[in-house]
């Protein structure tokens, strides 16, 4: 393939990728937790792009799972190649690292204790926690999280699919996020926006 540089691309997709990189949220993240689907990946990794979300982490406690070879060839490749994936191989390396950037990190999971989504402060610095399609977040990534949450169900079916509870919870953060001003400043700062526009321009 071709090696692009900022100058070789247009002007308008230039400013494409300014737009985009000047609202990228580098204090609200997405854990995604043994989800094998790809097609789940693929909406979640959407969803983390669509509200700005600069880094995905990838969370993987199996040893060479096969599904997390098909990411680059199934997901959403108008997704995934403008984010930054972190992958981890275990849920201590993975909260270790995030707590310590100063994240507080929820778990999407059901129980007594658990807060609303809404409750959720996300102009916080705030990463969430979604886990496999069957048996959820684990026991060992809840014991590491700072809380957890649930998404309200008014009718008689009590769990959504882990991508679209992924974008459920991701827009609650886009919201709040919004309202207090979040995306008005860059928080990957100038330099930052300037590295990511050449670096995007290679992709």
């Amino acid at each position: 393939m071709p090696s692009h540089s900022i100058e070789s691309i247009t002007e308008r997709r230039k400013m494409r990728f300014e737009q985009a990189l000047r609202r990228r949220q580098t204090e609200f993240s997405i854990v995604i937790e043994n989800v094998w689907d790809p097609h789940n990946v693929s909406a979640i990794l959407r969803s983390a792009d669509a509200v700005g979300i600069h880094t995905v982490h990838l969370l993987y406690t199996v040893e060479d799972p096969p599904n997390l070879r098909k990411h680059g060839k199934m997901s959403s490749a108008s997704a995934k190649k403008w984010l930054e994936i972190v992958v981890h191989r275990s849920a201590g390396e993975c909260f270790a690292a995030l707590h310590r950037e100063g994240f507080t990190v929820y778990a999407s999971h059901i129980s007594k204790h658990s807060m609303g989504v809404h409750d959720i402060d996300f102009t916080r610095k705030t990463a969430i926690v979604l886990g496999n399609e069957k048996r959820g977040v684990s026991e060992e990534s809840l014991s590491l999280s700072d809380g957890a949450y649930i998404i309200p169900m008014m009718g008689m079916v009590q769990s959504l699919n882990v991508s679209v509870a992924a974008a459920v919870s991701l827009y609650e953060g886009l919201r709040q996020r919004m309202n207090a001003g979040l995306y008005n400043t860059p928080q990957l700062g100038e330099d930052g926006v300037r590295h990511f526009m050449e670096k995007w321009a290679e992709r």
